[in-house]
């Protein structure tokens, strides 16, 4: 997914929720309050199911996953994030998702990502979220936030995985653009718009409905369906 935009200097407070929501957004995450959070641990069985259902690359990525998963489950938090930062973007080369799947917005299960081998800043951090939420991350810590960034001299959308370690705490960016776990204030490339968790959506205060968000969760309710079956 691409947004453009121009480059911003980092203001302070910047990954502080902001007020303004665009009806798509808030239609889209305010279904995400409806959804109570997976369970942490990640059933083995399943996921192996959903792996032969899946193809033959995603059998063969199944135990890697289940290794990290058990080995991350037994590390400090900085540890977690960045053994699970590092092997996904390993592990998938960034690739639109009209190459991927033929179509213009595709948000794919961390299981489907490992099959492709390939996805875009959306499938990262997806991954990388639930993998962490399966490894014993608690819910709170974590925040996939929307920005802007700039690549190349060109704004554009973007998505990345964000670790607060205490609230109110500047956090830590997960992401495939950079691959060192940085602190926003090191990430001057990127302006935040909005972040959601499974435990609900920031962007200041005073939000209200704009429509019937069910008639625009087709895409995260797709992703739930998938991520319950493989077993997160």
């Amino acid at each position: 997914m691409a947004f453009s935009i121009s480059k911003h200097r980092r203001r302070q407070g910047a990954w502080t929720p902001r007020r303004v929501l665009h009806g798509w957004a808030l239609g889209v995450l305010l279904g995400l309050l409806t959804w109570a959070p997976p369970g942490l641990a990640l059933d083995a069985a399943r996921l192996q199911e959903a792996a032969a259902q899946v193809g033959p690359r995603a059998v063969a990525e199944t135990p890697a996953l289940l290794q990290l998963i058990e080995r991350a489950s037994a590390l400090d938090e900085p540890r977690k994030l960045a053994q699970i930062n590092d092997f996904f973007n390993r592990r998938i080369a960034f690739a639109e998702d009209s190459e991927v799947w033929g179509r213009v917005d595709y948000w794919a299960s961390p299981l489907e990502s490992l099959a492709k081998g390939r996805g875009d800043c959306e499938d990262y951090a997806i991954a990388k979220y639930f993998s962490l939420v399966a490894a014993g991350m608690p819910v709170a810590k974590l925040r996939m936030v929307y920005v802007r960034a700039l690549l190349d001299g060109r704004s554009v959308a973007h998505m990345v995985l964000a670790y607060y370690a205490q609230p109110g705490a500047e956090p830590l960016i997960l992401d495939n653009l950079v691959p060192e776990l940085r602190p926003a204030s090191r990430r001057a490339d990127l302006q935040p718009v909005f972040s959601f968790n499974s435990e609900g959506l920031w962007d200041g205060v005073g939000i209200s409905s704009k429509g019937d968000p069910l008639q625009r969760l087709s895409l995260w309710r797709d992703l739930l369906a998938k991520v319950r079956a493989e077993g997160f």
